[in-house]
């Protein structure tokens, strides 16, 4: 990986810039003065704030003119500190999960209607130094964490979903067709707990169980995956209560109570 020290692009500092000197200040304020707080000409000010009101992170008050920030920030720093709080929360108990069953483990949240995993602990063959890594991104509909959250949702989020990413084929046990995948999710909302099966990649196999908030929502999906010659059907069976505790505990943690 190339880490050379790169030059700065100017237009992301100025704009930083502004975002900054707006945050300092605390309240609206003129362009004449962003422009001064920030040593910019007025163009260029005015040309950074345009392209953050169409982005919805600065408002232009129409009475006055004058420029705010918006909570578009805010939801940003709360989409960052929720994940940090959800691996925080796992971390240790995945851990504990891994040397328990002596598989790979994961943690994986939504990311713009894909997975994203933000913890993985290596099992002893270390296979997931290819299939899972920090930061990877997959489909929900053929992964085990994936319709773990998907089961989670109403049918109409499932439907947009599909209307959206569509359910390609990875493997000849992937769900392509919505009714197959309709039912699945059902399955797991009864069991609680899903399956991949090598659908998303052959020779993998997974059992995964969704994590919830204090709110009650699924905000994350663990999984044990494993080669498919040793991840057989009785023992992924004799996983499902230790990954049930692990994702209970966890949920624990972040505040949910089981009704």
């Amino acid at each position: 990986m190339d880490t050379t020290p790169r030059s700065p692009n100017q237009s992301v500092e100025k704009t930083l810039d502004i975002i900054e000197a707006m945050a300092d200040e605390g309240r609206p304020m003129r362009l004449s003065d962003i422009a001064q707080r920030t040593d910019l000409p007025a163009a260029t000010a005015l040309r950074m704030l345009r392209t953050l009101m169409a982005r919805r992170y600065v408002y232009q008050e129409p009475d006055t003119s004058l420029y705010s920030l918006t909570l578009g920030f805010t939801r940003i720093g709360s989409m960052i500190s929720g994940k940090l709080r959800v691996r925080d929360a796992a971390h240790p108990i995945l851990s504990a999960l891994s040397r328990q069953c002596g598989e790979s483990v994961c943690l994986a949240i939504e990311d713009d209607q894909e997975i994203s995993y933000i913890d993985v602990f290596d099992g002893p063959d270390g296979m997931l130094k290819i299939t899972q890594r920090i930061g990877k991104c997959a489909p929900m509909h053929c992964t085990g964490v994936g319709k773990a959250l998907l089961s989670a949702k109403p049918p109409e989020a499932v439907e947009r979903l599909i209307q959206r990413k569509g359910l390609a084929m990875f493997t000849p046990n992937t769900l392509t067709d919505a009714d197959a995948l309709a039912a699945e999710l059902e399955r797991i909302r009864e069991s609680g707990f899903a399956l991949d099966d090598e659908e998303c990649e052959l020779g993998a196999r997974c059992v995964a169980a969704g994590v919830y908030d204090y709110q009650g929502i699924c905000v994350a999906g663990i999984s044990i995956t494993g080669p498919s010659a040793r991840m057989t059907t009785e023992r992924i069976e004799s996983f499902v209560p230790m990954l049930s505790e692990a994702a209970r505990e966890i949920s624990v943690r972040l505040g949910h109570r089981q009704r």
